[in-house]
């Protein structure tokens, strides 16, 4: 009998080898088209679910008894939207982060919604990054290269945090201190940028 991850992914095509696969999660159809697009352009294979839920189920982690692991479901990254009915990306970051399975993968946690207090709460549970929205293909590139880097031999990565001299956007200080900065331009925030802020 199949469990209902299993048949969640028969109908997906097999990751190409070499190619970093991204489950993407928004309920905006617009936004998961958004970062669809722009993860497509950056070379990476993407995976669009439209909640939470379907996210867990697509990872067999939605409380189905299954053997499916790692091997099964080859998963780079995870980028969610953080604001979503049902359940929110941080419950799925904290579900993902519990598992042991699949703990390791970085996920990015996306917003429209520049809160702090939400920021260092998915950064504290294990979000690899917090990226404002609209999402810009540079913000995309920055995590994908990333991700690319941390690859290890095997496709298996490794469990490396990225430097804050790694990060190519203004520093959360800078964006928070200066008032001439442009509220359009990109901002994200890192585990290693807030820490340097305390």
């Amino acid at each position: 009998m199949a469990v209902a991850g299993d048949v969640f992914r028969q109908g997906l095509p097999e990751v190409g080898a070499g190619k970093l696969h991204v489950l993407a999660v928004d309920d905006s159809h617009v936004d998961r088209k958004v970062i669809e697009r722009l993860l497509k352009i950056s070379s990476c294979k993407v995976t669009v679910v439209e909640s939470g839920s379907r996210a867990l189920q697509y990872l067999g982690l939605d409380g189905d008894k299954s053997s499916i692991g790692l091997d099964s479901v080859k998963v780079n990254l995870i980028m969610t939207d953080y604001s979503m009915p049902g359940m929110t990306g941080y419950e799925l970051l904290k579900k993902i982060k519990e598992s042991s399975v699949f703990r390791e993968i970085p996920v990015v946690v996306m917003s429209s919604e520049n809160i702090l207090t939400r920021i260092d709460s998915c950064l504290e549970e294990g979000a690899e990054e917090f990226l404002l929205k609209p999402v810009k293909l540079s913000d995309v590139k920055r995590v994908t290269d990333f991700i690319m880097r941390g690859e290890g031999k095997n496709g298996v990565q490794r469990s490396q945090k990225r430097s804050r001299s790694d990060d190519c956007t203004r520093s959360l200080s800078t964006a928070l201190c200066d008032p001439s900065s442009s509220p359009s331009s990109a901002v994200s925030y890192s585990k290693k940028s807030r820490l340097n802020m305390d």
